[in-house]
């Protein structure tokens, strides 16, 4: 496996590399509209997890926020040609730590349901049985606790 560099992105000019993976990812690749993709929670309190590749960034998720003691984790996306090398896992898990430092019990992820044995496999739990419809995607809500 490559060695990649993780940036914590919190200025706009490291958050322009989250936002590039996105554009190819989610807004080339799936025809997602930048406006249903960059939502409310694309702001200054939102942190980012960046995986480059020789300094091109090629995953990333980002966290904010849900409520006292529990984040959000979301937008977890990576390029297609880097997709079954391990980089979701990668960025999942330094976000947690991130979170953990800040201070937060719980991570809570609104999953897509094809990738929903991707988090179990990571330690999350499916909230419960019900499947809504986000954008172009099936979702259902997972969360962990943090130790």
């Amino acid at each position: 496996m490559n060695k990649y560099e993780v940036m914590r992105a919190e200025e706009e000019w490291q958050r322009a590399g989250a936002y590039s993976v996105r554009i190819e990812g989610m807004n080339r690749q799936h025809h997602i509209s930048l406006r249903e993709e960059f939502d409310e929670h694309d702001c200054d309190g939102t942190k980012y997890i960046i995986l480059l590749d020789d300094g091109y960034p090629v995953a990333t998720c980002r966290f904010f926020e849900a409520e006292s003691g529990k984040a959000t984790i979301g937008r977890v996306v990576v390029l297609p040609e880097y997709r079954k090398q391990g980089l979701g896992r990668i960025v999942i898990e330094e976000a947690e730590a991130w979170i953990k430092e800040s201070g937060y019990k719980e991570v809570i992820i609104d999953s897509r349901i094809e990738v929903v044995e991707f988090y179990e496999k990571l330690g999350y739990k499916r909230l419960n049985d019900s499947v809504e419809s986000n954008g172009v995607f099936e979702c259902t809500w997972m969360k962990k606790e943090l130790k």
